[in-house]
């Protein structure tokens, strides 16, 4: 009755001295040295020296070396290449490499790979081929493999390992014992033991340290634990890690509508979901989308295109409103040389602020209950600021065009601009994370906007209307 699971997997070896140098980066020698051989086609040298390789060196290889290279590489190392390293490099790269390869040779690839290894690889191809080389792979694995891709993508049911141990609740700790001793179809390491009822719901766990210090005749319900915090699969893969990382679990189990047991995710999947999150929250910050480093430029000009096009729009409006004030420029020179100030502080500020806050929404560390309290530290923060630049930038206008009236009405704009910024900066998150938009997506934009919108309109309108006076 038992299904394997993958667990946690062993400590990664140190990196070999003379793959890397004394910045972690591949040591220009050795990388030589692998490009000179894929380009010779030297087999030999490279099943001697890649296929010892960790899965992460190997990847750092692939990044490094260019297309055909990689394609002869996976070429010549045959059997001996590590599929795993796929899960290492960005999309275009993996997509890149599989892509090369006849079907055939991919399903067998994914027959050597964990569960959520081999979904991760499949997720990106093409319907038909994924159809095509899940046909080839033996029923159970190509079940098991079905049942994650049909979770919703970045989802705990498509990162799981469906691999996992379970037993029935009347077992002895001497027959699970043996059962682990003999069963070959298990997974090369584990912590838990889950436990499970005869349609397999889900009814605890047993930590592998109290089965050895269990007695053998101890019956398995006897020892085991209710299992804590249980994820559903259909849960956001973000919220899942947050839930491992809460309570410190070293793995979790994932269920599915019924509370059946259906895989498992342990810290490694943890890690790299969290590392995934956060790149995806940095480039979105940026307008960035889902563009990798080995994008093509054209791909990559596309995915930038559309946030560049809404800045345009964001600035021609910055525009217009310098442009109501264009016959106070046209009197006054010092506006136009001191105005990008007012507003380059602002949107410094308002980006500050922003950063915290959409990090703070992630990881949960701002709702509703702390909301207010977190804006008035803001607002807070926004005056402080604001009345220290005032002072400078006073002094430092008032002094640069011999006129303190001056002084006084960009030291005034700057503290509104700074308060507008630390509004913008967290509101605006907050608005959208409320209407279910992703704050790290469009929050960049629409700070700066304020920024400069409030910024300029401050520094021209008071300008007007002091020297007007």
């Amino acid at each position: 009755m038992a299904d394997t699971q993958h667990g946690l997997d062993a400590p990664s070896p140190e990196p070999r001295i003379g793959i890397y140098d004394e910045e972690g980066y591949l040591a220009e020698d050795f990388l030589d040295r692998v490009k000179d051989a894929v380009d010779t086609d030297d087999q030999a040298y490279l099943r001697q020296t890649i296929a010892p390789l960790h899965e992460s060196e190997l990847g750092d290889v692939l990044r490094n070396l260019d297309h055909d290279q990689r394609q002869s590489l996976v070429r010549l190392m045959g059997e001996e290449f590590d599929y795993t390293a796929l899960t290492e490099v960005d999309e275009a790269i993996r997509l890149s490499i599989v892509d090369a390869m006849p079907n055939e040779q991919v399903a067998e690839a994914l027959r050597e790979l964990d569960s959520d290894d081999a979904v991760y690889i499949l997720e990106d191809l093409g319907e038909e081929d994924r159809k095509e080389i899940l046909a080839k792979l033996p029923f159970r694995e190509r079940l098991r493999l079905r049942r994650s891709l049909e979770y919703p993508e970045e989802s705990a049911g498509r990162r799981m390992q469906t691999e996992f141990v379970a037993v029935p609740p009347y077992w002895t700790v001497g027959q699970t014992i043996d059962y682990m001793r003999e069963e070959e179809d298990l997974p090369d390491s584990f912590a838990q033991i889950f436990v499970v009822d005869p349609t397999f719901k889900l009814l605890g766990a047993v930590d592998l340290d109290r089965i050895l210090r269990a007695k053998r005749p101890e019956k398995i319900d006897e020892i085991m634990h209710e299992t804590r915090h249980a994820i559903p699969a259909e849960t956001d893969q973000e919220e899942a890690a947050q839930t491992i990382e809460q309570y410190d679990l070293l793995s979790a189990a994932v269920v599915d509508e019924n509370d059946r047991l259906v895989g498992i995710l342990t810290i490694d999947d943890v890690i790299d979901i969290v590392q995934q999150e956060a790149e995806e929250d940095i480039r979105r910050m940026a307008g960035l989308g889902d563009e990798e480093i080995s994008d093509t430029v054209v791909t990559a000009a596309r995915s930038r295109f559309l946030w560049l096009l809404v800045n345009l729009a964001t600035a021609i409006l910055a525009s217009l409103v310098i442009g109501l004030f264009d016959a106070s420029i046209q009197q006054m020179v010092a506006l136009a040389v001191l105005m990008p100030i007012v507003a380059s502080m602002g949107g410094n500020a308002g980006t500050q602020t922003m950063t915290v806050t959409v990090r703070a929404l992630a990881s949960r560390d701002l709702d509703i209950y702390n909301a207010g309290r977190i804006v008035r530290r803001e607002v807070l923060i926004g005056l402080l600021n604001g009345a220290m630049f005032a002072v400078v930038i006073g002094v430092v206008a008032a002094v640069w065009f011999a006129n303190v009236a001056l002084g006084q009405v960009i030291a005034v704009a700057m503290i509104v601009n700074m308060l507008a910024a630390a509004l913008a900066g967290i509101l605006i998150p907050l608005v959208l994370d409320h209407f279910g938009a992703d704050p790290a997506i469009a929050s960049g934009t629409f700070v700066t906007t304020v920024t400069d919108v409030v910024g300029f309109f401050a520094f021209l309108g008071l300008a007007s209307w002091w020297f007007s006076i």
